[in-house]
């Protein structure tokens, strides 16, 4: 490990430490997490994963994403808006994802709530919590990095009051960084964007 918390990967790069245990995390580290996403859909599909993922590592959501993305429609927000009770019984017996039946009625009743949403609606408000850059110094190390934020309460407390569900402050502070509205790779990360 070198003096800041990074550790070089196969290609000799400087990565934040937890990217390098698996292919699957060096290439999600490198080309996803941290950079900006956009789009209610998209963003949707961010929300779900980090509620599945609560209480589990990200490696296990990473591996059967695409089981998730196939059992939940690409987490098309009007699509999994009317999914109907023998779509939920499905879920719950898909080996392909999570089984678990209060992260699965939760995403079932916020793409429920969101189809109510103007296009963007949801992108906005997520975007609306992005702390200013300028005041986030670069984590130098793991221990750097908050689990929560001012502004991860804040944008879990705007997404409940909307409706949504399974939505606390770490996992909207988890969404945060993987969606790019904050840059959590350390400062020496060959992935950090400035």
């Amino acid at each position: 490990m070198s003096d800041d918390g990074t550790l070089a990967g196969p290609d000799g790069a400087l990565r934040c430490p937890w990217a390098l245990s698996t292919a699957e995390y060096v290439s999600y580290h490198d080309e996803e997490w941290g950079r900006p996403v956009h789009g209610d859909d998209a963003l949707f599909e961010r929300l779900s994963l980090e509620a599945f993922q609560s209480g589990l590592s990200w490696i296990t959501i990473l591996r059967r994403r695409p089981g998730f993305r196939a059992a939940f429609a690409g987490f098309e927000i009007a699509k999994v808006a009317v999914f109907t009770d023998a779509d939920r019984e499905r879920l719950l017996a898909d080996a392909g994802i999570i089984r678990n039946r209060a992260k699965i009625d939760a995403t079932l009743a916020n793409a429920r709530v969101l189809a109510d949403w103007a296009p963007g609606e949801l992108d906005d408000l997520i975007w609306s919590h992005a702390p200013d850059p300028a005041t986030r110094p670069a984590p130098k190390t793991l221990s750097d990095v908050p689990a929560i934020t001012p502004e991860s309460t804040a944008l879990s407390k705007a997404l409940k009051k909307r409706g949504l569900r399974f939505v606390g402050p770490t996992t909207a502070y988890a969404l945060m960084q993987a969606c790019g509205l904050v840059d959590d790779h350390l400062e020496a990360c060959v992935a950090r964007r400035d």
